[in-house]
């Protein structure tokens, strides 16, 4: 049974294999502090609250070899923990628990802060129908599961990439001349259960986006007072979404404004680590 939520990030033991690389190289030249085949009981602990995501990296580093290794976690993807919260124990060769230890954990760490942080917009839009986004503002080789750690936290996924929706931006939208013309000439080239999404600064913009019939319309960098306007007067002609400078102060105004979906970057970005150590007993 996967310890993933649904749906498993695609490639993500690649991913894994890569950082192992990285870290190890030619070898663990400190290996040769510890015995071969020194079994050992190890855990790890959260150090600080937030919401966990990376579990199933955990269990893939820490898989039992032997006869007489083991692991258990003690929370799933998506829990909230609190410092002191055992996660996962379990016993394994100590030369394997402290080749994978530092791999395991920067995961762990990372992909939990972005499930921390997005928990927290999610928790300041309770009560609208906004729904918190990511977007493509990720780190490099990470973005898979950096969408992964969103949903964890409560969000939910723009598009992956550049292959599975239509963004018509501001420097689009410049180099065909107009809305209107980008749309169209898009349109020629797309299946049609491929959406078309167009960012807009003015209500001039939206309007013309919505004669275009784009489906997704981008208010882009407005004040709050000014998107609750728009959506009210074009409501049902689009699904409307926030971005552009979005925080954790600003969020809930936004999401009042009656916006279908804020996108963020930070969440991804910019997120600080959820603080995790393991210990050998």
């Amino acid at each position: 049974m996967s310890v993933w939520l649904s749906t498993e990030p695609f490639g993500w033991m690649d991913i894994v294999e890569v950082a192992l690389r990285e870290d190890i190289g030619t070898g663990d030249v400190s290996a040769s502090a510890m015995p071969k085949g020194r079994l050992v009981d190890w855990y790890i602990e959260a150090q600080g609250s937030g919401i966990i995501s990376g579990l199933g990296i955990v269990d893939y580093l820490f898989q039992p070899e032997g006869e007489f290794e083991n692991i258990e976690l003690l929370v799933a993807d998506g829990d909230q923990v609190e410092p002191g919260k055992i996660v996962a124990h379990g016993k394994l060769d100590a030369r394997n628990v402290l080749q994978y230890e530092r791999t395991a954990l920067n995961f762990l760490m990372h992909l939990s802060g972005v499930a921390s942080a997005t928990a927290q917009y999610v928790a300041l839009t309770v009560g609208t129908k906004a729904k918190i986004a990511d977007t493509r503002k990720t780190l490099p080789g990470l973005r898979l599961l950096q969408k992964y750690a969103v949903r964890c936290g409560g969000g939910f996924n723009h598009r992956m990439g550049l292959y599975d929706a239509v963004m018509i931006k501001d420097n689009h939208i410049l180099a065909s001349g107009s809305i209107k013309a980008a749309v169209t000439a898009v349109r020629q080239n797309i299946g049609h259960l491929v959406k078309i999404e167009v960012e807009c600064e003015t209500e001039d913009q939206v309007v013309e986006a919505i004669a275009g019939k784009a489906d997704v319309i981008m208010l882009d960098n407005m004040p709050p007072k000014e998107m609750t306007r728009i959506v009210h007067a074009h409501a049902g002609q689009a699904i409307f979404e926030a971005s552009g400078g979005v925080n954790l102060d600003s969020v809930r105004a936004i999401a009042d404004s009656g916006v279908d979906i804020i996108s963020i970057g930070a969440i991804t970005h910019s997120v600080i680590a959820l603080p995790f150590h393991l210990e050998l007993q």
